[in-house]
């Protein structure tokens, strides 16, 4: 969930709407005069307070802009989860922030490596470079795609069903997919519009996403209840994981459930199921398929 840095309200009270992960923005939604207050205020929260578990990431000002660097000195010191990079274009855009983050780590004694990176690409080049971005550092975790630059770029605008948006949210997924790490969607503007919000997160969560950015706390049951399986899946694949298991245990290169076949495929759908369940916290890993 975005939470704007000069905002001193929600920066206190932002993990109290359930959100797995807060993006404290000191780029877009931070005007030009209000740049060094928005900074000082995210920095001491991060140091302060305690945001029950909650993942936290800062969204820095670019490098290429006055504000970047001085953003990296202070955020690094305070040691979110994740720094967020904007506007990303070429690999050589990570590998810089991930130089200067290991700079700052050094010099503050924080072990190298502990500060993660994520990635926004943000338009059309960016969308070309997917790939070579996404595994420009292991530092990087994961990758996202930013809507509003990214169809400004492409000289069009954003509609309901967010058509123009497709091909670059499927090449930053298979992109994601190829380097192994994570695929995050672009926010909903409308927070009236449940119902457009609810298809929008359904949709990608079918193209395999693994989330999607909020600006309204609203908005974070709908994704919670798309996201989170159903019951009866955490049931069915705790019975193919179970039969996979037994048919190891037992040589077999056979797997049978239900009188139907269980290929590598199948285990590996259910297996992401029973992680969203996990981390939905509905399942225990390891327990005994009832």
């Amino acid at each position: 969930m975005y939470v704007p840095g000069n905002n001193p309200g929600l920066i206190k009270d932002a993990h109290i709407y359930g959100a797995d992960s807060l993006m404290f923005d000191l780029e877009d939604s931070v005007s030009l005069g209000e740049k060094d207050t928005a900074r000082f205020l995210v920095y001491n929260a991060l140091i302060s307070m305690d945001y029950e578990g909650t993942e936290t990431v800062v969204r820095v000002n670019g490098l290429n802009t006055p504000y970047g660097r001085d953003d990296f000195e202070a955020i690094v010191r305070a040691r979110p989860d994740i720094i967020r990079l904007p506007k990303t274009e070429r690999p050589e855009d990570v590998k810089e922030a991930d130089m200067l983050v290991g700079e700052i780590e050094k010099k503050c004694g924080i072990e190298l490596g502990t500060i993660k990176l994520m990635a926004a690409i943000e338009s059309a080049l960016g969308v070309v470079n997917a790939y070579d971005i996404a595994v420009a550092s292991p530092r990087l975790i994961a990758i996202a795609i930013g809507a509003e630059d990214f169809v400004t770029d492409i000289k069009t605008n954003r509609s309901d069903d967010g058509f123009e948006l497709l091909a670059a949210r499927s090449q930053l997924l298979i992109a994601a997919r190829a380097a192994k790490i994570y695929a995050l969607d672009t926010v909903f503007s409308n927070v009236r519009d449940d119902e457009g919000f609810t298809k929008e997160v359904e949709f990608i969560k079918q193209l395999g996403f693994d989330g999607k950015s909020v600006i309204h706390p609203r908005q974070v049951e709908i994704v919670h209840r798309i996201f989170t399986p159903s019951p009866l899946e955490v049931q069915k694949s705790k019975r193919v994981i179970s039969a996979a298991r037994e048919a190891e245990q037992k040589g077999l290169g056979v797997i049978s459930l239900d009188g139907k076949m269980i290929d590598k495929p199948i285990i590996e759908r259910a297996q992401r199921v029973l992680d969203l369940a996990e981390a939905a916290g509905m399942y225990k890993g390891g327990e005994k398929n009832e």
